[in-house]
């Protein structure tokens, strides 16, 4: 690869990197072609781009980020493929679904929500980390449950209200 092509695919990747929110890095090796397909296939599914990447283009594609992304570097060994995703946690849930008659994927480490998630280890709290409008939704649900037991507190007790003071002008006459 000429010196031009390889500043191409570092452009490519910063741009990639600087555009999207969330990405995992993977170890694919050892997979067919077939499994693969299979795989780019499923991510494709999920909006996730898979991107096999040379570890020291990618590495100098970090270099050139204004973020400061040397957590990553232990890992950019062997064959690296890279997931591209405004998801959170979709790339995760591939990768432990597909895992169930492969191997591989491995999860090598992970960018999400600007934090670091180093080893295959972290799946599962990728997996739970609950997207923005997830946690959006949670909390409307929690400030709307006080108001609903207070209106539903004042209803009800409006019946009772209504009936002492039918109650006391019953027996004042």
């Amino acid at each position: 690869m000429k010196k031009e092509e390889k500043d191409q695919v570092i452009n490519a990747l910063v741009e990639k990197i600087s555009n999207t929110k969330n990405f995992y890095i993977t170890d694919t090796s050892k997979l067919t072609v077939e499994k693969t397909n299979i795989l780019r296939r499923t991510c494709f599914k999920k909006e996730i781009e898979l991107t096999v990447v040379k570890n020291t283009l990618l590495k100098k594609a970090f270099e050139r980020l204004e973020s400061d992304f040397s957590p990553l570097y232990p890992v950019l060994k062997g064959t690296s493929a890279v997931m591209f995703t405004d998801s959170v946690n979709e790339p995760a849930k591939v990768i432990k679904e597909f895992r169930r008659t492969n191997e591989r994927p491995l999860l090598k480490a992970a960018y999400v929500e600007e934090s670091f998630y180093i080893g295959d280890n972290q799946i599962d709290a990728l997996i739970s980390i609950k997207t923005k409008n997830e946690v959006i939704g949670e909390i409307i649900g929690l400030l709307q449950s006080p108001a609903k037991n207070v209106i539903s507190a004042l209803q009800s007790g409006g019946n009772k209200i209504a009936g002492i003071v039918k109650t006391l002008s019953e027996r004042s006459n």
